[in-house]
């Protein structure tokens, strides 16, 4: 019997070259969540909530259909596949022959969905990585090309904006109120074949089929069967009411095709997150501080659990929220907010949904009693401000970038970079990386914006590599663990 392999479902090509499918592998029984939120005053305007299902009535897909197909986009975008130049400072420490050839190009088609009427679009972090250019084609074939706003590795989700008018948003649905059993659609461009409808239903939640492997990620996937294929990547999941409950970001296949497995993230994580990247250029991610696990039929035999129910608390982390709350290790979370939380998929999504300094109130079993505890939520520098992409750099970093002056970077002959404008008592001093020293690149990928230093520093191994200019025109490379 094969085995089921997890693929993101984005058509990608080399130039002159057949399709590849992404697979990912993996597997773990413990997790650590420290992740995320409260409701974003973003400067978009949402569509309001849905009122929930066709309770009772006859189910039309065609209302459902035509309510969402000119919501929902084709994705193309170009990247390049290969490093350029090459150095032996960078060989040395990371294992890659230099490259002296001209580089050539990846295309990759996906899917996404119109959020507003300023033309914001979210999809799946992996259908834009990396992309050097993107292109939108609307359901009534007009085109633009598209800018990257901000994308959250952790959730693979990512937002796009085009500056076209006429647009027709979808509609968010409450994805909390989604029901094992219950219709949907699934709405993308497979194969490159635009706007394509499917149906199936809701075959599960929660599910976390370890596919993204970031710190801090969050997976609890909505599970359909309705077919979905490569291309449907950052599609449209919806009711049959034509809301939006889901973001169709992965399949599990023989064959990296249709098998009946479909993964999508639920909307109401999708809206946070694509609020905040729009909002701040990067997530606002709350941190509970707690390391926890699932709890089994072995473990809770071992632990004389009478139920199987909620996230047991292995430990905390030293001054995190959670540790200020009075949690222990032992406790078991049952619920945050009142909704109930069964896996540590449930969890990570329920905290998925604040911010740093949003309060909530965790439902606790101690020693066979009921607790309820108040936790003001932080962020990962242990603190509740709101950083937007600048200023959570400047922090970690200990640096302010901007953009250099044109005339320098011509006289250098630069197509990119990062000036540091100003230095604290951080990683970058730390380095010997003086003022004025233009990044170009960051572990050989290459610099030439905020977003892509974050991208940069969440990829790095234990070690990080820093290549640039001095004004000079001198070229040093700088390395720290």
């Amino acid at each position: 019997m094969k085995r089921l392999g997890v693929f993101f479902i984005t058509v990608s090509t080399s130039v002159g070259i057949s399709f590849a499918a992404f697979t990912w592998m993996g597997s773990r029984s413990e997790a650590q969540a420290d992740l995320d939120y409260r409701p974003a005053q973003a400067p978009i305007h949402f569509a309001n909530y849905g009122n929930g299902q066709n309770v009772g009535q006859e189910v039309d897909f065609v209302d459902a259909a035509e309510k969402t197909l000119d919501a929902v986009v084709h994705i193309k975008t170009l990247s390049k596949s290969q490093l350029q130049g090459g150095n032996p400072f960078h060989d040395f420490f990371f294992g890659h022959p230099g490259y002296s050839q001209q580089p050539r190009y990846r295309a990759g088609s996906g899917s996404g969905v119109i959020i507003s009427q300023e033309g914001y679009i979210l999809t799946n972090n992996h259908v834009v990585d990396g992309a050097e250019e993107i292109e939108v084609t609307l359901n009534d074939k007009r085109s633009a090309k598209a800018k990257l706003v901000g994308a959250d590795p952790q959730t693979d989700l990512a937002v796009i904006q085009v500056e076209v008018g006429d647009l027709s948003p979808a509609y968010f649905g409450n994805s909390d109120q989604v029901k094992v059993g219950q219709w949907v659609l699934a709405i993308g461009n497979p194969f490159n074949l635009a706007s394509t409808v499917t149906a199936g239903i809701v075959s599960a939640k929660g599910r976390n089929i370890d596919i993204i492997q970031e710190n801090y990620k969050i997976e609890s996937f909505i599970q359909t069967d309705a077919a979905v294929n490569p291309g449907n990547s950052g599609g449209a999941l919806v009711n049959t009411n034509g809301e939006l409950v889901g973001i169709n970001t992965a399949i599990a296949s023989t064959t990296g095709a249709y098998a009946g497995y479909a993964f999508a993230i639920p909307s109401n994580l999708a809206k946070k997150i694509a609020a905040d990247l729009i909002e701040f250029g990067n997530v606002q991610r709350a941190m509970l501080g707690v390391n926890i696990r699932d709890i089994d039929q072995e473990f809770a035999t071992k632990k004389s659990l009478k139920s199987l129910k909620g996230v047991w608390i292995d430990g905390l982390m030293e001054g995190s929220a959670a540790q200020d709350a009075g949690l222990k290790p032992g406790d078991i979370i049952k619920q945050i907010d009142g909704h109930e939380v069964e896996s540590v998929a449930a969890l990570q999504e329920r905290v998925g949904l604040y911010r740093p300094g949003d309060k909530i109130e965790v439902h606790l079993l101690r020693d066979g009693k009921e607790l309820k505890e108040r936790v003001t939520l932080r962020n990962r520098l242990g603190d509740t401000r709101l950083l937007n992409n600048h200023e959570a750099l400047k922090r970690m970093l200990g640096a302010s970038l901007v953009q250099p002056d044109p005339k320098l970077t011509e006289r250098l002959n630069l197509s990119g970079g990062l000036e540091v404008e100003s230095l604290q008592d951080g990683l970058l001093s730390r380095m010997g990386i003086r003022k004025g020293y233009i990044i170009t690149e960051i572990n050989g990928m290459a610099i030439g914006s905020h977003a892509d230093v974050d991208q940069a520093l969440r990829k790095a191994p234990g070690r990080l590599y820093v290549g640039g200019f001095y004004p000079s025109g001198e070229k040093v490379f700088y390395s720290i663990n």
